[in-house]
């Protein structure tokens, strides 16, 4: 069996071809992109392809299906592939290894999506960007303002048009502020990029509203009380095919919502979650969870008995909420079937509803 590992870099890789019957190792170093890949690929004919995990793996993936060969994609976070008490570390050594643990079975593999998914999904990361820089600017007007004894209020109300006008009457091209007024240009700086921002982010939602109407999937798991279009997209991009998790468990632990085992002897207790995965996902599903609670009865029920009575719980309870409703959605998109609402404790108005 040959086995080519590919330790990939931004400008040139190395492979490494293992050939498991004779133990003979070959090595190259070729340039990195599809031309040189794809004129490897065909002189070597490899049974098995070993890639790491990373930006360029989409394209391999392609490449490899267009060619009809078998392509591996490790997780370089498994304990396989962690380097320990290694003086010399080269990318010979790092595509050896690859080869090592494609051919032992150790390290688990990455699904790779296609072309149409994976820029769904960078285009979903570019929204959450573009929120996050949104909000740096925001922080930033008020630290400014805040330095000239100024307040914005709390909240959307710093944002809403009042403000808003107050803050454009505060601003001035920095090319005609005096030295005592500076902060009037950082202002009028900051307003334009927030502006700007504004307007790619409106645009960027509406195509992924699109994008959602256009998807069963989506609209069938926004049914769920406290899920969004922004979570469900999320959802059905990353699960992306849902017969590739065998149970709920694994779903969790693919979120990272799954808790550390800690066993020695007799002691045997679970600590905090693994945090591995997407944590935009954990962040969407939370945000799901703590308004779900308040209107799904086993949301609510779900969380009332992890808190435990107890207010320093309410974290760990909204978590195992998010796992739940992680694992349901997996399920509405395993068996392709619609939300179903808990009939004994409905509330009294569903519950006629749901009779008449």
């Amino acid at each position: 069996m040959k086995i080519l590992a590919i330790d990939m870099g931004w400008s040139n890789s190395v492979s490494c071809l293992f050939n498991s019957g004779s133990g003979e190792v070959q090595y190259q170093t070729l340039l990195s992109g599809k031309e040189a890949f794809a004129r490897l690929l065909g002189e070597i004919n490899p049974d098995q392809v070993v890639i790491e995990a990373g930006p360029m793996a989409g394209w391999v993936r392609d490449l490899c299906e267009a060619m009809k060969l078998k392509l591996l994609v490790l997780n370089t976070n498994d304990e396989p592939w962690r380097w320990r008490n290694v003086k010399k570390k080269t990318d010979r050594k790092d595509a050896f290894k690859l080869t090592r643990i494609a051919a032992l079975g150790e390290g688990s593999a990455v699904h790779v999506p296609e072309h149409a998914v994976r820029q769904w999904r960078q285009l979903i990361y570019y929204r959450d960007t573009l929120v996050g820089e949104m909000v740096a600017i925001k922080n930033r007007l008020r630290a400014v303002l805040l330095q000239e004894d100024l307040y914005l209020p709390s909240g959307r109300k710093a944002w809403e048009s009042e403000s808003w006008r107050k803050l454009k009457e505060m601003a001035k091209d920095l090319s005609g502020c005096g030295k005592e007024e500076l902060w009037r240009g950082m202002v009028k700086i900051e307003l334009a990029r927030l502006a700007e921002l504004e307007a790619h982010l409106v645009v960027v939602e509406k195509k992924l509203d699109g994008i959602g109407k256009a998807d069963e999937r989506v609209k069938r798991l926004k049914e769920v009380p406290g899920v969004g279009s922004r979570t469900a997209e999320l959802v059905v991009a990353l699960i992306d095919e849902p017969s590739r998790f065998g149970r709920g468990r694994q779903v969790s632990s693919y979120a990272g919502l799954s808790p550390r085992k800690h066993q020695s002897g007799k002691m045997d207790r679970d600590g905090h979650i693994s945090r591995c995965g997407n944590g935009l996902l954990r962040k969407y599903l939370v945000q799901a969870a703590w308004s779900g609670k308040r209107v799904e009865p086993r949301m609510s029920r779900i969380y009332q008995r992890a808190r435990k009575n107890s207010g320093r719980r309410s974290k760990q309870a909204i978590v195992a909420v998010a796992r739940h409703l992680l694992v349901w959605l997996w399920a509405m998109l395993r068996d392709g079937s619609q939300w179903q609402e808990s009939q004994e404790l409905a509330p009294p108005e569903k519950r006629m509803l749901q009779v008449t």
